[in-house]
Order: C-alpha cells, then sequence, then structure tokens
C-alpha cells in the first residue's frame, strides 16, 4: 500500500459564512471550492477551543486543551512558554519516516525552546506567536515592545515588504517539489484572516463593491485561497494528488474583537461571518466552534458526499495515522481523539457505534454535545463578558442557530448532558493538576 502524504492547510479565525463553498455570496474561494468537490465538506466539524493556541495545541496532539497542557491565548515575546513536550503529529509522522515541515502560525509557544522543531518538525518557515504585520512580520500587542517573528528553523529570516500569505503559499509549494518522491507531511497554518487587516491592493481591488471591514477581509481570504490554489496546483503538477490526504479548517470562528490600533483608538471589527450561527471567536456557541472543514483523497475517498457526523480537530492525529498505518499504531487509549477514517471512507459504515460526547471549555465557559444535543453553561457571545446564558440545552438539529433553550421540554436529556459535563469537569481538574503527559 501507498503511503499518503498529508497536507494539513489550517486558516486563522475563519468563519462558517467566509467560505463559498459553505454558503458565503460575497467571497470568492474558487481552491477551497474545489478542495470541497474532490473531496468531502465535513459540516459538523468543530475547533476543541474558541481560541488558536488551545485548538492548535488539540489538532497537533490529539488531546483535549487541559490535557495537551494549553488552554490559553499564549503570547509572543521571546521568553514566552508553550506545549509542554509531547509527541504531536508531525513527531508520530517523522518516526513513520515522513519528511515534516511548518510553513506559517505556530502560536504554541515563543521562547526558542518551544519552537516547532522540538515537535517533530524537520523544516519550518513562519513564526511563533499569534499575530504579526504582514508585511514588517513584527509582532504587536498591548503593551509588550515590537519583537520580529519571521524564522527559518531557529534562524531569524528578512523578508521586509513581502505579503506573508503569498510567502508561506510559495514557501509550502516548494517544500512539495523538494519532496516529491518521499512521503511528506506539510502543515500550513495561515494566518489568514487574523487581524491585522492587511490586504494587497489587487486584492482590495477585487472587491470594491464591499464596505469597511468585510471588503478587507474578502480580500484576505482571497489572497489565501490563492495561495492554496498554488499549493493544490503544485500536487497536480507532480502527480502527487491522488495519494494526498489534504485536510482543510479554521482554528476557530470568526473574531469581533477590536483590531488595529490607529492613534491611540481601537477600531471594531465585524468582517468575519458565522454564516448564521450565534456567537464569535472566544465563544462556546456554535459560531465560536463550528468551522468549515474539508478532507480530500482522491485515490480512496469518494467525493461529492457531506460528512455529517460530530468530529473536532483531536480526531486528526488518530485518523491520519491510521490512514497511514492501516490499522493504527496502540496510541488511542492515550489520547481523546478517535479515528474516523472508515467513516470518511464509507459514510455509515459506522453508523451502529456509540455516539460520544465532544466537550468544550474556555475561561469559565461549558458546553458538551451529543449527536443533536447541546449544552453550554456559562456562555458568552464572544472573546469577553458579559455571560449571557448561565444553562441552556438546544437540539441543533431543530435549532441550529440556537435561540431557543428546550431544557424543559426535555429533562432527561438535560440530565445526560449534565452528568456527562460533571464527568468532564473532574477530568479536566485532573489534566490540570497534573499537567500533560510526556509523549503520546
Amino acid at each position: 500500500m501507498t503511503r499518503p502524504n498529508v497536507v494539513i492547510i489550517y486558516a486563522d479565525d475563519l468563519g462558517w459564512g467566509d467560505v463559498g463553498c459553505f454558503g458565503s455570496e460575497d467571497i470568492q474561494t474558487p481552491a477551497i471550492d474545489e478542495l470541497a468537490a474532490s473531496g468531502r465538506r465535513l459540516t459538523q466539524w468543530y475547533a476543541n477551543s474558541p481560541v488558536c493556541s488551545p485548538s492548535r495545541a488539540s489538532l497537533m496532539t490529539g488531546r483535549y486543551p487541559a490535557h495537551a497542557g494549553v488552554e490559553a491565548i499564549l503570547g509572543g515575546t521571546r521568553q514566552t512558554r508553550g506545549l509542554p513536550a509531547q509527541e504531536t503529529i508531525a513527531s508520530e509522522l517523522k518516526r513513520r519516516g515522513y519528511r515534516t515541515a511548518l510553513f506559517g502560525k505556530w502560536h504554541l509557544g515563543a521562547a526558542p525552546e518551544y519552537d516547532p522543531l522540538h515537535y517533530g518538525f524537520q523544516d519550518f518557515f513562519g513564526f511563533r506567536a499569534g499575530c504579526v504585520d504582514y508585511y514588517s512580520h513584527i509582532y504587536y500587542w498591548g503593551d509588550h515592545n515590537p519583537v520580529h517573528d519571521l524564522w527559518e528553523g531557529d534562524q531569524e529570516a528578512w523578508h521586509n515588504g513581502e505579503y506573508l500569505t503569498t510567502v508561506i503559499g510559495e514557501r509550502a509549494s516548494r517544500f512539495i517539489e523538494q519532496n516529491a518522491g518521499r512521503p511528506f507531511f506539510c502543515y500550513v497554518p495561515f494566518n489568514a484572516p487574523h487581524y491585522p487587516m492587511h490586504a494587497p491592493q489587487q486584492y482590495m481591488e477585487r472587491y470594491a463593491h464591499l464596505d469597511g471591514g468585510r471588503r478587507t477581509m474578502a480580500a484576505m481570504v482571497s489572497a489565501m485561497d490563492d495561495a492554496i490554489a498554488q499549493i493544490l496546483a503544485t500536487l497536480d503538477r507532480l502527480g502527487l494528488r491522488d495519494d494526498t490526504i489534504v485536510f482543510f479548517s479554521s482554528d476557530n470562528g470568526p473574531s469581533a474583537e477590536s483590531r488595529n490600533w490607529l492613534d491611540g483608538e481601537e477600531v471594531s471589527y465585524n468582517g468575519g461571518s458565522t454564516g448564521g450561527l450565534r456567537g464569535t471567536k472566544g465563544s462556546v456557541f456554535e459560531g465560536g466552534i463550528r468551522v468549515p472543514s474539508i478532507v480530500s483523497w482522491p485515490s480512496r475517498l469518494a467525493a461529492g458526499h457531506d460528512f455529517a457526523e460530530v468530529g473536532s480537530m483531536m480526531d486528526v492525529l488518530p485518523t491520519i495515522l491510521e490512514a497511514v498505518d492501516d490499522g493504527g499504531a496502540g496510541y488511542a487509549d492515550r489520547i481523546d481523539g478517535r479515528s474516523r477514517l472508515a467513516e470518511w471512507l464509507s459514510p455509515g459504515a459506522d453508523a451502529a457505534r456509540a455516539i460520544l460526547p465532544v466537550f468544550w471549555s474556555y475561561e469559565g465557559q461549558w458546553a458538551v454535545r451529543r449527536a443533536e444535543w447541546k449544552l453550554v453553561v456559562n456562555a458568552r457571545e464572544g472573546m469577553v463578558p458579559p455571560v449571557v446564558v448561565d444553562r441552556a440545552l438546544f437540539d441543533l438539529a431543530a435549532d441550529g442557530a440556537e435561540t431557543v433553550d428546550v431544557a424543559d421540554r426535555f429533562p432527561d436529556q438535560l440530565a445526560r448532558l449534565e452528568a456527562d459535563l460533571d464527568a468532564f469537569r473532574r477530568k479536566h481538574a485532573e489534566w490540570t493538576q497534573v499537567g500533560a503527559p510526556d509523549a503520546v
């Protein structure tokens, strides 16, 4: 059996309503749409956190954020600690003979000892912190002094004036070309469309008919889509596309945070779209955690069928490892995610399995989903207080926008989810006290 190459493309603060194949009518994303047409949309797929660092920790480790050891947004000074030492999808694939590389945003520790090269990546081009200026590649945040944050491996790199989204696409494509003769893992976490809001004029001109933040958001997403098109074209040109698993998603929902800092005044922003889902980045409502996701593997995965089962980022690691090993490698009892490979390859093949709950925790907010039922506790609409719902039960099959609390009508479902959440809270407390394990 030929072992597939693996490409994971991760957008930053991209909402459900910001992608054409997920319903956007004003942003054109032909490359992402083509990717969906060649595989399948994952229409009930979730980030394991409504913010970036914890979401990325789950993707890398196959664990809930608390189990991985990262529950908060990490800073960007060169002293910022990060992901505790443990195996990652990169180190697991490296051990299996894959060439591994990261191009883009790490955000799991900015201090040198937390560089991606210490977590299984053999090549790294990008930045360690959460956001940088797209042209100067300098990190600005709060009271911190500006810090240049662009790296080639563990050495500082200088590409002043080059638009980072485009450079990331070019570097990922170059890596694929250089490693076409061996199995590779190429992780491409774009920083688009995370603030600061920067886009080349050519993309701004495409959306001259849009106003304000939506215009800039559209331009940034289109630039990312073009970079994705270059990556996919490279796979096609080299004859690698059929035997490459490409997974696309976003780290969380769209941001409603104030963006940029101009003359001492924060500028409010509402350019992203949840596509009608409630909440934004930072919220355990659907708009903060349900993200546009796609998987494509032309040689094995039949196109044209949406995958409508509930899944999350922590499922990616075990799914990829099973695809690579044709049966897995005995890691399932040490992580929280589970392989979805059989379901992806044969829709309905695992329909009789037990439906397991999925949990979220962020800054006092809690949520659990089991099948169509979802319980939220202390939920906010976004990054900042107030709490707008103390406790509510939603039937997502009937009310995807989470508008009607049905707790009084379905007490048995409420009791079941409350018991699930109580059990998870106890486990969460254990993880927080013990810390992340050393290895998968």
